[in-house]
């Protein structure tokens, strides 16, 4: 069973950067392609970015230019480098694969933008 385990949400101002990490259990980046989703309160689920096993990327209009995804070489670890927050960034962000595997979504870590 693979786990999936994110973290580095927090508070951050406007304007400010956090950086997520997604740390799988194993290299299920070098199988599958992988995204990062966020669900704010009463909202569903958006994908947000996403990496191929190839490491071709894609975003989000919201986000384009803003959020960088990436990932390890060792394939375990995939990053969401987020800029420029904005209050509207607020959410629970979550890491899956692509299609997502409903037995992977693990608990997302909360990003909160706000002064």
């Amino acid at each position: 069973q693979v786990q999936l385990v994110e973290s580095g949400g927090g508070l951050v101002q406007p304007g400010g950067s956090l950086r997520l990490s997604c740390a799988a259990s194993r290299r299920i980046s070098s199988i599958y392609g992988m995204g990062w989703y966020r669900q704010a309160p009463g909202k569903q689920r958006d994908l947000v970015a996403t990496i191929t096993s190839g490491g071709s990327t894609t975003y989000a209009d919201s986000v384009k230019g803003r959020f960088t995804i990436s990932r390890d070489n060792a394939k375990t670890t995939v990053y969401l480098q987020m800029n420029s927050l904005k209050p509207e960034d607020t959410a629970v962000y979550y890491c899956n694969t692509i299609p997502t595997i409903s037995a992977y979504w693990g608990q997302g870590t909360q990003v909160t933008v706000s002064s």
